[in-house]
């Protein structure tokens, strides 16, 4: 089978996130630096696969307080885990133009079955001639299940950093050249 391999774009592309913040409020930030690929059969989703890693250290809220807070041992501890890997191990398709990606994220060095809802976006052909695909996913993890557990107490017994974060993704990605890929095992008794 002839698969295509795809490379996100991070210039038109985010990965995002939000936290409540005392209950009553909802902090929003983003990773800076980050890379990822993946294949995509369209056709074939269950063929597909997709790999990304984020440099821990650029998360970035627009507070330089609160990010090097977020860099330190309490939340991702940058220092000593400088990579979030997130590596899928299965796609399905979920409706029109929706997938199920399942897959393991890694922070701080604990890796956690996770499933993201994403919706595909389409194809298009930029004007240099260049196929760009693209994709809007989003999940919400417990940050406890990967040891971030830093909290304060307020006085009337809530707390200041909520335990779901809900994490937002915009892809854009360029076509590679085409190459013959195996598909996974379970893929290649469909075909």
């Amino acid at each position: 089978m002839v698969l295509k391999q795809w490379k996100i774009d991070s210039a038109h592309s985010s990965i995002g996130f939000s936290v409540r913040h005392m209950v009553v409020s909802t902090v929003r930030g983003r990773f800076v630096r980050w890379s990822g690929s993946f294949v995509f059969a369209e056709a074939v989703p269950g063929a597909s696969s997709v790999d990304v890693a984020i440099d821990a250290g650029s998360i970035d809220t627009g507070v330089p307080e609160r990010d090097a807070h977020l860099r330190s041992i309490d939340f991702l501890e940058a220092a000593r885990h400088p990579l979030v890997m997130f590596r899928s191990t299965m796609i399905e398709p979920a409706g029109a133009r929706q997938l199920t990606v399942t897959g393991d994220l890694t922070i701080r060095g604990i890796t956690r079955e996770v499933t993201l809802d994403v919706e595909y976006g389409g194809r298009v052909r930029d004007p240099l001639g260049k196929e760009r695909v693209g994709f809007s996913a989003r999940t919400t993890i417990s940050r406890k299940d990967f040891g971030i557990t830093f909290q304060q107490a307020l006085a009337n017994g809530s707390l200041v950093v909520g335990d779901k974060l809900e994490i937002i993704m915009e892809i854009e990605a360029l076509e590679q050249a085409e190459r013959v890929l195996s598909p996974p095992a379970a893929v290649a008794n469909v075909l």
